[in-house]
């Protein structure tokens, strides 16, 4: 088979999955057993005002289906949302690893993707602090190959036993079922003081990269170490990276919160509208690669899940892209029923001795057992690969093939011992030879024990506005705590990681000040950790035009079509969704109205001039809102003509020096613009769209 038909995204996993997609437009409803039926209004019934009766078997067969059409939703990553992509290699990586999927350049795989968060159930909020995870399929000529990672390089712990003890104790607390989708209660900090070895998660998870702004806009990490083995059989070991090329942003603590609850699917619409527009979102691939013979050479251990490999002293190397280029069909079928696991590999990766990592082989196909009815799960379409499937495994729920003939056993002669196993050398897959000596012992490599060096590097990579976030969200999830010694212990656990940060969290929940920690002797950076650093764009964002009747439609037309051109979205918000007339009388239905949008919806605003447009607006409450929430948030706002009086009215303008009386060229500070009186609005458009791709202007106190 050649690689690159084997390859081709439109006639692999699409063409598999068509003759499972039901089109039901026009045509007859009929039971399941395909028999028409003329009415499925009214059950069969004694007499119109009598029983209804047993034979009834449509009736039956319709409740029957509805009870049981929920399966168990995921322990963990309950709430995700999924696309279809493909992932083109840009150099073939045959030095490293035999995976057929990284030989060609140019070659193309079929991908699909889950996002997910850990914590809440499926009906929680998409914009809570939390984890996500970010789970790959890849249908490769060689049999599916999973990498589950999240979009935080490490973990809270570094053996799988235990992980049900970390899930128990930051699920709802199991007397009253609360908090939902958080971490801000005892149970989840009293595992934290009581397990050292958390310190760099949570540092992470205080962090902005665990309020994403979009699916799109964050990274994805492989987690665990994992191995390439090439056709020589020589190893390596690996990490896996997905980096997004719109860059890395994040929403603020409270715009996040208030998303929650003005529109809970914020990152699945986004995801959803995104590919719809033909936006797609695009993430490179990178690994990190290590000789064997390097395994001691750092000063932390490779196989810790609770440290990262710093990109300073490991690069990431750049090998293809992925692009995400099509929704769903069916979000259940789909979405729902796909079955990922670390341990679906494929010849040319292998596993490393990450402890974590040994216990996930296991629980992920168990999990999938329970969750989706019987070891026959690869069978569903999602997760069915694009190779043909030979083996002698029968029966058990959901069997989907018809086998023939006797035959259900290895070795056999009466099919001539089909089907047959085949060699290293023609595709087959063989483990990696590793020598593995050793006493049974329950304990951990003393390489583990430091819980706190690499939580200090990430405190001393952020900037001070991403610092000023990660107190801030410990004041929020620790001051939810109501054991105020708990709360005193949190303070004291992370002196540990920095002297002052502890001191800021004891100040923020009310303890004493932590007993004089050691200064930590940690004291270099790591850039790549820094949202600070990250790529900027304005391409996908979203522009929220305020207007009302007497807008000047020249400075709409002139921000929409700057805007369109620079690849952003930008929708108008009207005081009411009747259609407003310009002051030349022009006439402009809104996209929404300040009923249905908040600025919470968007990254930046615009407000055009126009006397009676501006008179309206201030007068209005949610326009005013609107704007000062914008403020609030650190983002982009625009202003042209009359509309910078608008701006003056509200709350948090009062940090902004004095708007000038006159200014025909754009005037800017702290991601503020306006212009008076220009007689070509090219250039404060385009600045406009320079202070929009900046993402948020932290210079502004929120």
């Amino acid at each position: 088979m050649q690689s690159n038909q084997a390859n081709d995204y439109s006639s692999k996993k699409l063409e598999q999955l068509k003759p499972y997609l039901s089109e039901d437009k026009d045509q007859a409803l009929t039971t399941d057993t395909g028999v028409k039926l003329t009415n499925t209004d009214d059950s069969l019934r004694a007499g119109e005002r009598g029983p209804t009766i047993l034979e009834d078997f449509h009736f039956r067969e319709k409740i029957t289906h509805f009870d049981h059409e929920r399966i168990p939703e995921r322990v963990v990553h309950a709430r995700g949302f999924g696309a279809h992509g493909y992932f083109e290699l840009y150099e073939s990586m045959a030095e490293y690893t035999k995976a057929k999927f990284l030989q060609n350049p140019g070659s193309k795989t079929p991908v699909f993707v889950r996002f997910s968060t850990v914590v809440g159930s499926r009906g929680s909020a998409d914009t809570v602090r939390d984890v996500r995870g970010f789970a790959t399929k890849f249908y490769t000529e060689d049999g599916n190959f999973d990498i589950v990672g999240n979009n935080i390089p490490v973990f809270f712990i570094q053996d799988a036993v235990k992980f049900p003890d970390l899930i128990h104790a930051v699920k709802p607390e199991p007397h009253n079922e609360i908090p939902q989708a958080t971490t801000a209660h005892d149970t989840f900090w009293d595992f934290v003081v009581n397990t050292p070895e958390t310190a760099h998660m949570v540092m992470w998870a205080m962090s902005d990269r665990a309020i994403p702004r979009s699916f799109r806009m964050m990274e994805g990490f492989g987690v665990n170490t994992f191995r390439f083995i090439n056709a020589q059989g020589k190893a390596r070991f690996v990490k896996f990276h997905w980096k997004p090329l719109l860059g890395v942003h994040s929403l603020m603590r409270d715009e996040a919160q208030k998303l929650s609850g003005k529109d809970p699917d914020f990152h699945r619409r986004d995801l959803w509208d995104a590919i719809e527009q033909g936006n797609y979102p695009e993430y490179e691939f990178g690994v990190q690669i290590l000789e064997e013979d390097q395994e001691f050479d750092f000063d932390f251990d490779i196989l810790d899940p609770t440290k990262i490999w710093p990109e300073e002293l490991i690069p990431v190397k750049i090998i293809g892209k992925m692009t995400l280029n099509k929704n769903v069909d069916n979000f259940f079928a789909e979405t729902e029923q796909v079955a990922f696991c670390p341990a679906n590999i494929v010849p040319g990766i292998d596993f490393s001795n990450d402890p974590l990592l040994q216990g996930r082989l296991f629980s992920y196909e168990d999990t999938q057992l329970s969750r989706l009815g019987g070891p026959n799960f690869r069978q569903i379409p999602i997760n069915r690969p694009i190779v043909p499937v030979h083996n002698n495994q029968r029966d058990g729920f959901h069997q989907m093939r018809i086998h023939t003939g006797p035959v259900s056993y290895t070795p056999n002669a009466l099919n001539q011992n089909s089907p047959v196993t085949t060699t290293e050398e023609e595709g087959g897959f063989a483990h990696y030879t590793e020598r593995v000596d050793g006493y049974k012992i329950r304990s951990r490599s003393q390489s583990f024990r430091d819980h706190y060096s690499q939580a200090t590097l990430f405190w001393n990579s952020m900037s001070p506005a991403e610092k000023s976030h990660i107190v801030d969200a410990f004041h929020f999830e620790v001051g939810s705590v109501k054991n105020k010694e708990l709360k005193q212990k949190v303070a004291d656990m992370f002196a540990h990681v920095a002297p002052e940060l502890g001191e800021q969290i004891a100040a923020k929940i009310g303890v004493n000040p932590p007993a004089q920690a050691e200064a930590s002797k940690v004291t270099a950076t790591s850039p790549a950790l820094s949202q600070d650093n990250t790529i900027k764009t304005a391409r996908t964002r979203k522009v929220a035009i305020l207007i009302a009747d007497g807008f000047c439609e020249k400075s709409v037309q002139a921000m929409m079509d700057a805007l369109k051109a620079a690849g952003v979205t930008a929708e108008t918000v009207g005081t009411c969704l009747a259609p407003k007339t310009g002051r030349e009388g022009t006439m402009l239905e809104p996209d929404k109205d300040l009923a249905t949008s908040v600025s919470l919806f968007y990254d930046a605003v615009y407000v055009p001039g126009g006397a009676e447009h501006i008179n309206t607006l201030k007068q209005n409450a949610d326009a005013l809102h609107f704007i000062d929430e914008a403020m609030h948030h650190c983002k982009t706002i625009g202003a042209s003509d009359e509309a910078g009086e608008l701006l003056l009215m509200a709350d948090a303008a009062a940090q902004l020096p004095a708007l000038p009386e006159q200014t025909d060229q754009p005037w800017v500070e702290q991601g503020v613009l306006l212009v008076k009186n220009a007689k070509d609005l090219q250039p404060f458009c385009m600045e406009f769209i320079h202070q929009l791709s900046m993402h948020r202007h932290w210079e502004r106190k929120p």
